[in-house]
This record gives C-alpha cells, structure tokens and sequence, in this order.
C-alpha cells in the first residue's frame, strides 16, 4: 500500500475519533461555540509540524489570495454543516452522505479543470451513490436538516478538494493552515456574539481541546499523505470511516444500522476499495518500480487529474471534513 494511503487512514481515524466527541457536546453548546473552540485548539498541533525550509514571515505571504480565501470559507461552511449534522443525526448516516465528496469531486474537477473521466470511475460513483440512498432511503423515513447538513458538507469539502489541486504546487502548506484558522475563529467568534453563546464548562473544555487536538493532527496529516499519494487514492481512503462510525456510534451511543444499512456500507466501501485499486492505480505502481527508467519524476507520468492536493479537511473532520 503507498505510503500517502497508509497516512491517508491514519488521518480519518483521527477524524472519525474527533467526529466521536463533537457528538457528545449536542445540546450542550452551539456550533459555533464548538466551531471556535475546536478550531483553537487546532492550532496547536500545527505550531509543531513547520519544516525547516519554512519560515514563519512566509504564513501570510499569500501567492494566490481568492483561491485560498474560498477554501477558508468552503473548509468553516463546511466544518459548521457537519458540526450540526453530527450533533443531530447518527454518525453512519452522516458519514454515508458526506461521503459523497469524491462524486462532487469528479463533477467539479470535469467541469472547472476539464479533466478526462474514465468510464469505470463514473461506475464506481454511481455505485457509491446507490450505497448512499440504500443507506439514508429517502422516501422511506423523515429527513432531517441534519441530513441536508451532512450533504452540504459534502459539497463544501470537494470544493476544498478542487481548489487546493491548484494551490498545491504555490502556496506554503503553514499558509493554507493559516488561511482556514483564521476564517474559523473570526466567523464562528462572530456567530457566538451575534447568536449568543455560554461559557463552557472545565470538563466541555477539555472535550473540546481532544476535538481540536485530534483533529489538527488528523489535519497535517492528510496534508502529508496528499504531498504522497494523488487525489484518487486519498479521497477513497475516507471510506474506512464507516467502520468506525458503526463501532464508536454503536459503543458510545447506541446507534446500531440494520443490514439493509449494511448492506448499501458494504457498497460503499467495496467501490472505495475498487478505486483504490484501479487499474491506473497499478500501472503507476509498475512504473515506478523500475521497469521504465525513462520517467524521473513520477509527477510527470501522471494526468492533470491525478496532480496531489494539500489538503481537504475542514475543523474536526475529514468528511474531509473534510473532516481544522
């Protein structure tokens, strides 16, 4: 497995963990209270990760001022729409619809970037989406706002996902952290004041501190795994989110999914493993290998489609989040 996929799952296994605990502050705080706070304690973990040929006067140098502004307003949108949705509805089913990313990803990156599609890959999405609809089965029971969030989330973050494919090549990875950090704290401060908000408590605090701590971490490293490993590889590792969704929903909330849930995950995670196996998949793998010394530079064997991104997540996930 390349290495980018192996930090790719260690980054939503943070994000699942952090998804976890926003859960258990339903009720007690706004999102925006859990937006800031989070966000904060984010930061943190990325005072750590700067790498020597950084310097901390080039954070705010920014070479590509609009794009980086819409991705700090797609990641808060983002992080607020999935905030509500896991404080309202239960996680698998959040996660099935915000998993639908990688669909929005392939429909923004066609449209925008004029990427060429293989046939197989709309199949394998058409798939997901039927995983998803087997999942939620509207129709069939209510719909919440919650589950209009969690598709909202799911759009925000394949704009991150667009966008960033541009700034990665440009923009200095502490700068695109900078960016995001800023836009959570100044929109989710302005919400506290304008909506109200109440102080929380030492024990909310420390919650909140895990949250933004797991999930700054889980941040930086999915900006490592992207540096690794091409956009259709990582975007298909968040699919191992389900399984922890079913495990920590189950033991820590009592949400449990009947097998026709099971079986629509099952899709799901079968064509997100399919993708990640894709005969392209095996190929740039064989290449790199040794058996053709002419390509150098393993970027240069690949498709505009397959150029790596920086990031995706928003605050406290990678559903990401999208999942800071």
């Amino acid at each position: 497995m390349p290495p980018g996929v192996i930090l790719a799952l260690l980054a939503y296994g943070l994000f699942s963990c952090s998804d976890a605990s926003i859960k258990s502050l339903g009720g007690e705080l706004s999102v925006f209270e859990i937006g800031f706070f989070t966000s904060l304690f984010a930061i943190g973990p990325a005072l750590f990760s700067k790498s020597r040929k950084e310097r901390w006067h080039d954070v705010l140098q920014f070479k590509n001022p609009l794009l980086l502004n819409i991705r700090g307003l797609s990641g808060v949108l983002g992080s607020a729409c999935v905030i509500y949705a896991f404080t309202h509805v239960p996680l698998a089913e959040v996660y099935s619809l915000a998993f639908l990313a990688p669909i929005f990803v392939v429909l923004l990156s066609a449209l925008l970037l004029s990427e060429a599609i293989p046939r197989y890959r709309w199949l394998l999405l058409i798939l997901s989406f039927v995983g998803v609809l087997i999942v939620v089965r509207p129709g069939f029971r209510e719909l919440q706002l919650g589950h209009l969030a969690a598709l909202a989330c799911a759009f925000f973050t394949a704009t991150n996902t667009v966008v960033l494919r541009s700034l990665a090549p440009r923009e200095h990875r502490l700068s695109i952290f900078t960016m995001v950090s800023l836009y959570a704290l100044v929109l989710n401060g302005v919400g506290m004041l304008v909506w109200g908000s109440s102080v929380p408590t030492l024990p909310q605090l420390a919650v909140l501190a895990l949250i933004g701590t797991m999930g700054g971490l889980g941040h930086l490293t999915f900006i490592g795994a992207t540096k690794l490993a091409p956009a259709n590889q990582v975007a298909p590792a968040q699919y191992t989110q389900m399984l922890w969704a079913l495990g920590l929903g189950a033991i820590f909330y009592g949400e449990f999914i009947d097998w026709i849930g099971i079986f629509g995950l099952v899709i799901m995670i079968g064509t997100g493993a399919l993708n990640l196996l894709s005969p392209e998949t095996y190929g740039r793998h064989f290449t790199r290998s040794g058996r053709s010394g002419m390509v150098r530079n393993p970027l240069q064997a690949t498709r505009l489609a397959e150029v790596p991104i920086h990031d995706c997540a928003v605050a406290g996930s990678g559903a990401p989040r999208t999942k800071p």
